[in-house]
């Protein structure tokens, strides 16, 4: 059921409760406070015709509150190659699929592109991420130990292969190990002595349906490593679908993308007004 739905039957049922039901649909949606509060403010005095357009307007206002680039979905590119885009989160966020889909994005605009695969840490990451590079016609460096090795062994095979663009699959475990903290902080650093300027981009992947746990999970990777937009996924169906903002809020890291599914394809640039349409029309 779309947000508009939901809302216009809360207060229909709750006639003198109004402000309360519609805040908890929105609290429940994973707007988080300071957002509802926005938004409800923006549409109390709309009228019943006006409703749904201002539901929409307020949406999209508090999707569009920080700063962010005027293309969302151009991925940096580096005056000297290769560009490095490092690409973080915990494990189970689809974060291997979403390098995946970065690079199939770039092979299409015409990039070349080499992925490292520097989650090391988890059974089957490399292996996963070789599938992928086998499927987009691409070279995949492996290694095991070391992430920032594996980083810095691909930014090096990059340039002897004429690669333009390096994606890495960090290791992901828990947001919550001091350990692997430390490993993405060596990762930031290693790859910044290889190639001048890197990281170009961080992306931090992150569940869109799992609420408070995705807001504590970008809060402590953004405290780690410099992030420079986020990645949404699990986004198919609208009913948290208020946590774009509530993420977006908590870190002001603009949001970037969304993973709208498992194909290579389905990897949507973020645009405020048509998620809100989306969001509030189901």
């Amino acid at each position: 059921m779309s947000l508009w739905r939901r809302l216009v039957q809360a207060v229909r049922r709750s006639p003198g409760a109004n402000a309360t039901e519609a805040e908890r649909i929105l609290l429940e949606a994973d707007f988080g406070v300071e957002a509802t509060e926005q938004i409800l403010a923006a549409v109390s005095r709309a009228t019943d015709g006006e409703f749904r357009a201002a539901v929409e307007r307020a949406v999209t206002a508090a999707l569009d509150a920080d700063p962010a680039p005027a293309d969302r979905g151009a991925l940096a590119r580096a005056s000297t190659p290769p560009t490095v885009i490092l690409v973080f989160g915990v494990n189970g966020v689809g974060k291997t699929t979403t390098v995946a889909k970065l690079a199939a994005r770039l092979a299409r605009a015409g990039r070349s592109v080499l992925l490292a695969a520097a989650d090391t840490f988890r059974a089957g990451a490399t292996e996963q991420l070789q599938t992928w590079a086998g499927r987009l016609g691409v070279h995949a460096v492996t290694g095991t130990g070391d992430p920032a090795a594996v980083a810095f062994d691909a930014i090096a095979a990059a340039r002897a292969r004429g690669a333009d663009t390096v994606l890495v699959d960090t290791a992901g475990r828990l947001h919550t190990e001091d350990r692997l903290l430390e490993e993405l902080k060596k990762v930031v650093r290693v790859v910044a002595k290889q190639q001048p300027g890197a990281p170009h981009e961080s992306l931090l992947v992150l569940d869109g349906t799992v609420g408070q746990n995705a807001v504590h999970q970008a809060r402590a990777f953004a405290a780690a490593v410099p992030l420079s937009g986020l990645v949404v996924t699990k986004l198919d169906g609208t009913a948290k679908g208020g946590s774009v903002v509530a993420l977006q809020r908590a870190v002001r890291v603009p949001v970037r993308f969304l993973g709208m599914g498992e194909g290579l394809e389905d990897l949507e640039v973020f645009d405020a007004a048509r998620y809100a349409h989306r969001l509030v029309s189901g």
